[in-house]
């Protein structure tokens, strides 16, 4: 298959997008990843236990998930001069709302309102980010939604650090209500100038290295294809088990001992490991979505997630020392990040472009499904008294995901590709 190269003006507007969208998703990623920060502050504040503040995290994953179907739906049918910065400008205002909400809860009734919709803005933001990255690049998808989903999964390391120190100097409440003003602000002065490739302003381009399909499959028809299912099952296991790392690091490091204990330059363990997983986990999606636009996005997921199952049982038995509990979690997130460019990428290849950001948002809400699971990792831990358990699962979902990857989805897709 064979797409044309796309003009100069076409080429220029489409790496402008691709840097617009990184930088929303830059500007959402501590919604998630700087989280665990906030957990210990509210549980001392206002008495709270760990997992009943973690419902408030599973909220966000879910709402953050399970809306962006609609979402994605809105930006499809709207068109791509339409779509695009009206739904930035949406998740935007409601990033900025649910923050102050967050500063001033009281209750954790009104912290879970803020949860769901700091939830629904984010998605917003990702929908359009992701559905963007997809249509502006058939040729080179892995790489432009793994740079994408970088911003999302890396940003947090630019605000890990000013987040932590604002906490000890303002307290979590007043953290909350500046980014929350800040972030808000920034995300409604970039909608206007995103938009999406307009019809034919894509022209052909080198032959493809991994197959696509040349039918645009509708929303109805995906929910109806047994290989959806099966990388929805795939996503949702190995979704789960980065999703328990990134909600529990800080308890972890507590139980482990290294929380606040001095690692290099005066820097605790912890926000070092912050630091670095953030930048691993955004390092981990453009770098195996390049690698899966050559190799083919079943092939990559077979390394990644052989690596990623030994990372999370040397964690177990290796982590209790600073430096290992750096370099272990630093390997689990970035053998976990790069599902968020593999499967919006497999998703499109296998579906088609047209109701791309649709598509590929109905399988992201199997985010959202492995985000109920977090919780059972706090039992887990309090039944067993270690998190043993927790990394022993969490490695036999990923080598399972590989045998699925290589034994059924592969020669699954190649029947249906070539019948």
């Amino acid at each position: 298959m064979t797409l044309a190269a796309p003009t100069l003006a076409a080429r220029a507007s489409r790496w402008s997008q691709l840097w617009l969208g990184v930088a929303c998703m830059v500007l959402i990623a501590n919604l998630q990843y700087g989280w665990t920060l906030f957990v210990n502050p509210m549980s001392k504040t206002h008495g709270w236990s760990l997992s009943s503040i973690q419902v408030a995290f599973s909220i966000f994953i879910a709402t953050e998930t399970w809306l962006t179907p609609i979402q994605g739906w809105i930006v499809d049918k709207m068109g791509p001069r339409r779509g695009p910065p009206i739904m930035i400008g949406f998740g935007g205002l409601l990033v900025g709302v649910a923050w102050l909400i967050n500063a001033y809860a009281s209750t954790l009734a009104v912290l879970y309102v803020g949860a769901a919709i700091s939830g629904t803005g984010a998605g917003a933001i990702y929908a359009t980010c992701v559905g963007n990255a997809v249509k502006w690049f058939p040729d080179r998808r892995g790489l432009a939604v793994g740079m994408t989903a970088a911003g999302f999964g890396a940003g947090a390391a630019l605000t890990v650090i000013p987040i932590r120190l604002m906490i000890e100097g303002l307290g979590y409440a007043g953290t909350f209500f500046w980014f929350g003003i800040g972030q808000g602000a920034v995300l409604l002065l970039i909608a206007p100038v995103m938009r999406g490739p307009l019809l034919d302003e894509m022209h052909a381009t080198a032959p493809l290295k991994v197959q696509q399909s040349s039918h645009d499959s509708t929303p109805g028809e995906v929910l109806r294809s047994p290989i959806f299912w099966m990388l929805y099952v795939m996503l949702t296991g190995v979704s789960a088990s980065g999703l328990i790392v990134t909600a529990q690091i800080a308890p972890i490091a507590s139980d482990f001992g290294l929380s606040k204990q001095i690692l290099i330059f005066g820097a605790a363990v912890l926000p070092v490991a912050l630091v670095v997983d953030n930048i691993m986990n955004g390092l981990a999606r453009p770098f195996f979505g390049w690698v899966s636009d050559h190799i083919g996005r079943e092939n990559t997921m077979a390394i990644a997630f052989t690596l990623g199952g030994l990372s999370y049982l040397s964690l177990g038995h290796f982590g209790t020392h600073p430096w290992t509990f750096v370099l272990c979690a630093a390997l689990i997130f970035f053998t976990w990040g790069e599902i968020f460019s593999l499967f919006p990428s497999t998703c499109t290849d296998h579906f088609g472009t047209k109701y791309a950001t649709t598509n590929a948002m109905l399988l992201y809400t199997a985010k959202g499904t492995s985000a109920l699971l977090v919780p059972l990792a706090n039992l887990s831990k309090t039944s067993t008294g270690s998190w043993d358990a927790v990394f022993i699962t969490a490695a036999l979902v990923n080598f399972v995901v590989v045998l699925l990857a290589l034994y059924v989805l592969k020669p699954a897709r190649r029947r249906l590709m070539t019948a």
